[in-house]
């Protein structure tokens, strides 16, 4: 029998942890996923893998097939040095991790791997910019080479590192994947690593949650909704993603804040009638008059935190670093 959601009315994320957390009990029995939790206690760092393993599975996720690895460390809000250097190692384990599982082994003798980092999203738009300033944070390699040989990265542990951050298209007139597939068709890396900024379910995971895939970019993920997929079919090689949310819906928010106030109603004799009617809407019917309220004054709106320019900053020092580790020998 098909798995059946809690809720199933659409509230916009990316992250497929957030997916899972729609379905009834703790998403360990959804058909076609695999789950698995652990955590870094000393670091303060939880990790949940969802593995979507056929067709059925990516029905009922609403997601394709493929690892999806959510690292939540609620600290990352903090400019707390020494824990970003805890979820940097974290990271790179894990990038290092599902890269091997797609025979990308790292810093073996005699193995280069060439990798294509691509920096998603709108510079000009801080939410968005985060794949950007990933990208100046980067050192590349593939000139060194073109100019001393493979031999001299080898020789070195480096791999041969190259990076694009393609803008937006209506600063281009392109679409990414037109770009992104030129430049492959001539470096040839054995993979492509996508950075983006995601949009979440929940508040209290914006710029804290880090997502590492290995199913690419897909129409409608990351914040500027990018149009045509990068994926290992559209592109040819393996395609990884590492994303970040910095937005999450406003209605999402009052959905939220509505279930918290039916809350507070309840808990005085006066006012549990209009709690009562509250409940007495089902979910979807509930999120949709919320957005039938919202969306005539202030249209889809996007709400990030006020400090986004701070998060951002340090995220991409943390992941540029987290990257620089997994793939240098």
């Amino acid at each position: 029998m098909e798995q059946e959601k809690k809720n199933r009315f659409e509230v916009r994320t990316d992250l497929a942890v957030e997916e899972r957390e729609s379905f009834p009990g703790d998403g360990g029995e959804i058909a076609g996923v695999a789950l698995k939790e652990w955590e870094q206690k000393e670091a303060g760092i939880r990790l949940t893998e969802v593995v979507i393993k056929n067709e059925n599975g990516a029905k009922n996720m609403g997601k394709p097939m493929g690892t999806y690895l959510t690292l939540e460390a609620p600290a990352l809000e903090k400019k707390d040095e020494d824990y970003h250097k805890e979820v940097t190692a974290e990271l790179a384990r894990q990038i290092r991790r599902l890269l091997g599982q797609h025979g990308i082994h790292l810093g073996e003798e005699g193995e280069t791997a060439s990798v294509l980092v691509v920096g998603l999203g709108n510079p000009a738009a801080t939410p968005d910019s985060l794949g950007s300033r990933v990208m100046e944070n980067l050192q590349m390699t593939r000139h060194l080479s073109l100019e001393y040989g493979v031999e001299f990265c080898q020789r070195n542990g480096y791999p041969i590192l190259s990076g694009i951050t393609p803008g937006v298209m209506a600063q281009t007139g392109m679409e990414t994947a037109e770009i992104i597939r030129g430049i492959i068709s001539q470096t040839r890396p054995q993979a492509v690593l996508v950075i983006d900024a995601l949009a979440a379910r929940s508040v209290h995971r914006l710029g804290v949650t880090i997502q590492l895939s290995d199913t690419g970019i897909h129409p409608g993920s990351g914040v500027g909704n990018h149009r045509h997929s990068l994926t290992k079919e559209s592109l040819g090689v393996p395609v990884f993603a590492i994303g970040v949310p910095t937005v999450v819906g406003a209605a999402a928010i009052v959905y939220d804040t509505a279930a918290a106030m039916t809350e507070v109603l309840r808990q005085e004799t006066g006012t549990r009638g209009y709690a009562d009617v509250m409940e007495s809407m089902n979910p979807e019917d509930k999120y949709e008059l919320i957005r039938e309220i919202l969306e005539p004054q202030f249209g889809p709106m996007y709400v990030t935190p006020h400090n986004i320019d701070e998060r951002v900053e340090n995220l991409s020092y943390t992941i540029s670093e987290a990257i620089h580790e997994a793939l240098f020998a």
